[in-house]
């Protein structure tokens, strides 16, 4: 009888300690779990601006393009006055 009471006891024990186990392990996760969610939310936040700062680049890059496509427009437009007037004398 003694010898149930000891192995009862020791199965006892052995589940306390696997308990404890993953109690661990889930705090472990837990805390894995908050360091990849801020290392994703400022990997976000990085992306975020990046982005912006690539429209605000994209946007500034288009501005200049229209500004030189309107320059070539009136420099073509000076050429042709010109090669009318040298071909009207």
């Amino acid at each position: 009888m003694h010898r149930g009471v000891d192995n009862l006891e020791r199965r006892i024990q052995e589940l306390e300690n696997k308990l404890l186990q993953l109690r661990l392990s889930r705090r472990v996760l837990m805390l894995l779990l908050e360091k990849l969610d801020r290392e994703r939310a400022v990997f976000s936040e990085r992306l975020e601006r990046e982005n912006r700062r690539l429209l605000r680049s994209n946007h500034q890059y288009a501005q200049s393009l229209l500004q030189k496509n309107r320059q070539i427009i009136e420099l073509e437009s000076k050429l042709q006055t010109y090669a009318r007037q040298e071909s009207g004398h």
